[in-house]
Order: C-alpha cells, then sequence, then structure tokens
C-alpha cells in the first residue's frame, strides 16, 4: 500500500514521502494515528495544500520537545524493586515503570516514549531513550535498587556486586581472625594432651 508521510516516522521516510508500507502496518498504525494518508490523487492535492501548515506544526512540536529534552536529557531516576542477593530482578524495570519515574520527577512522560534496548532485568544504573518527537531523543539514566541506601551508593558509582563482595571478603576475614584465635587457644592445651 502506498501512503503519504505526514510527519517522520523512524526508518521510513520524511514528512511528505510516498512510501509502500505493508497493509496492516498502514491500517492499523500510520493511519489511525494521523501519521499518513492514503497515496491517492485527491489525497496527494489536499497535502501539497496542507504541507506548508504541517511543517509548520511539526517545527513547533519540535521545538517544544527540544527544550523538553535539554532539561530531561541526563537526568537520573531511581527504582525501587526486589532482588536476589546476585543482583538479579524478581520481574524486570519496564517503560511504564521508566515512565512513572519521570513523571513523579516532574517531568510530562508517556510509556510509550520510553524506548528500552534490552529488558533491564538486574540492579544497577541503566541508560533509557526517550523519543519526544521523532526527530528529538533525550537519554535519562534508571537507577535500579533495593532501597534508597542502595540507590545512593551505585550513584557514587559502586556496583551491588562490588558492595557483596567487600561484605563476603570482610565476613571471611572476621571468620579466619576467630579461626586464628581458636586455634591459637587449642595449640597450647593440645600440647599438654599429646
Amino acid at each position: 500500500m502506498q501512503v503519504i508521510l505526514l510527519e517522520r516516522v523512524a526508518k521510513l521516510g520524511q514528512m511528505g514521502e510516498v512510501v509502500k508500507v505493508k497493509e496492516g502496518f498502514a491500517r492499523n498504525y500510520l493511519l489511525p494515528q494521523g501519521k499518513a494518508l492514503r497515496a491517492s490523487d485527491a489525497n496527494i492535492k489536499a497535502f501539497e495544500g496542507q504541507k506548508a501548515q504541517l511543517e509548520t506544526r511539526n517545527a513547533e512540536s519540535k521545538a517544544e520537545a527540544q527544550k523538553i529534552a535539554d532539561k530531561l536529557n541526563g537526568e537520573t531516576f531511581v527504582v525501587i524493586r526486589s532482588a536476589s542477593d546476585s543482583g538479579a530482578l524478581y520481574g524486570s524495570v519496564t517503560t511504564r515503570d521508566a515512565a512513572d519515574a519521570a513523571t513523579e520527577a516532574g517531568f510530562t512522560v508517556d510509556r510509550k516514549q520510553v524506548v528500552l534496548r534490552a529488558p533491564i532485568k538486574d540492579l544497577g544504573m541503566h541508560d533509557v531513550s526517550v523519543v519526544l518527537h521523532p526527530e528529538v531523543e533525550a537519554v535519562i539514566t534508571l537507577n535500579v535498587a533495593r532501597s534508597a541506601e542502595e540507590a545512593e551508593l551505585q550513584a557514587q558509582g559502586k556496583s551491588i556486586r562490588d558492595l557483596q563482595a567487600e561484605a563476603d571478603a570482610e565476613a571471611e576475614f572476621e571468620i579466619s581472625e576467630l579461626f586464628d584465635d581458636i586455634g591459637g587457644a587449642d595449640d597450647g592445651e593440645g600440647d599438654r594432651d599429646r
């Protein structure tokens, strides 16, 4: 099916281009969302008449999205989740969680604008893209932690695995000290028995 794009669509084309797409994509996404028109002679003429208005509206929405992106870009949001001792989440962090975290911080972000390159299934700092306009994208960081204190440590650059390794090493050192103390006491008494 041939359609005329009314705005830039990623991996498809720029505004005003006539492109060939699968019928389902056009019928279920492009046409209902107002991103395209069927490429008939009447629609092509109508588009030519509206082109200046569409370009102006697109430029305004792009400028507005760029202002929001300038504020949003580089922001870090904390998401508290339960996880195992190894740092694996019980579940995953979704686009809705990212949008909710940004909204709680005072930004207007819809879950459809959030793009996860891979599912977030472990604790730590994760970069996430937010597409505010087809031509404007911001990158935010999600600090996924089990508690606010843990999130603060992660923000300082310490990973959960590092903290766990430090705690394990400290516990092992205390146990070895305890056995050294017990061993020293046994050596003295054990020699008398022999």
